[in-house]
Parts: C-alpha cells; sequence; structure tokens
C-alpha cells in the first residue's frame, strides 16, 4: 500500500453544525455542503493541505455506506488530529480561536516532557484535535 493519506473523514451527528464550526470558526476554506441531492450524499470538504482535505460526513450516512451501526466503540481516545504549528504563540492563539468557536479546551496548553508545548480540543462532536509546537520538528522542516 503506498504510504499516502488523501482525504480524512469525521463522522458527525449534525452537518450544519460541524461546517459552521470548522467554516466559520476556525476560518478552513470550503465551498460548503454539497451532494445534498443524493441519499446520505450530503458532505463538506476542506483542502488542509497540498494533497490533503478533510471530510465532514453525518455519521447515519457512514453508516449507512459502510453497514456498521453508527458510534460502534467510537471514543475520544480513538484517534487525534494533531496540528504541528512553528511557536509557543501560535499554540495559544489557536486554542483560543477554537474555543471562541465553540471547542472544548480539554487540556490548556502547556509545556510537553519532550521539551515542547501542546494542548488539546474537541469539537462539537468529540473529535480530538492535538495543536502541538515541537521544536524538533521545526529545526528539521527548515534545514
Amino acid at each position: 500500500m503506498k504510504q499516502n493519506i488523501s482525504v480524512i473523514t469525521l463522522g458527525v451527528s449534525n452537518l450544519e453544525r460541524a461546517l459552521i464550526f470548522y467554516r466559520d470558526g476556525l476560518g478552513f476554506k470550503t465551498d460548503g455542503i454539497i451532494g445534498t441531492e443524493f441519499e446520505h450524499g450530503a458532505v463538506a470538504f476542506f483542502d488542509l493541505q497540498s494533497g490533503l482535505k478533510l471530510a465532514l460526513w453525518e455519521n447515519e450516512s457512514i453508516s449507512h455506506d459502510t453497514g456498521l451501526p453508527a458510534h460502534q466503540g467510537h471514543t475520544a481516545t480513538n484517534l487525534t488530529i494533531g496540528h504541528n504549528v512553528s511557536s509557543i504563540d501560535e499554540v495559544d492563539s489557536i486554542m483560543s480561536e477554537a474555543s471562541q468557536a465553540g471547542a472544548t479546551i480539554i487540556k490548556p496548553a502547556a509545556q510537553t516532557f519532550y521539551g515542547g508545548y501542546a494542548g488539546y480540543f474537541s469539537d462539537p462532536d468529540g473529535h480530538l484535535w492535538d495543536v502541538v509546537y515541537n521544536p524538533q520538528w521545526v529545526e528539521q522542516e527548515s534545514a
């Protein structure tokens, strides 16, 4: 299997609410909800970086598409989405922006055991975001 992820899909309970959180609250760019003409087709896509998209799709639609029951064994600790940034100030800024958008701050940003700085927030559906400044990664990216 080629090591290339092109779409991360988050199951959401309310697509419109999730769209507002990511588009209006966090400033993610999107064309809005598409596919509403199809049963179980409504989805919102966001371009994250070259070759990677974030999709928001209702849990019921994912359940219909896969044949699995909705929320089968889901807990917040099954998956985190890491967002690495270039400074401590950027971590604080993003955590504040997420909180103002309606996110729940799970763990306020603080120094980490590896010399970095990080905090966790969850979106309105409980998906965990880990906002991280890792000084080792910043040095590697600039080399």
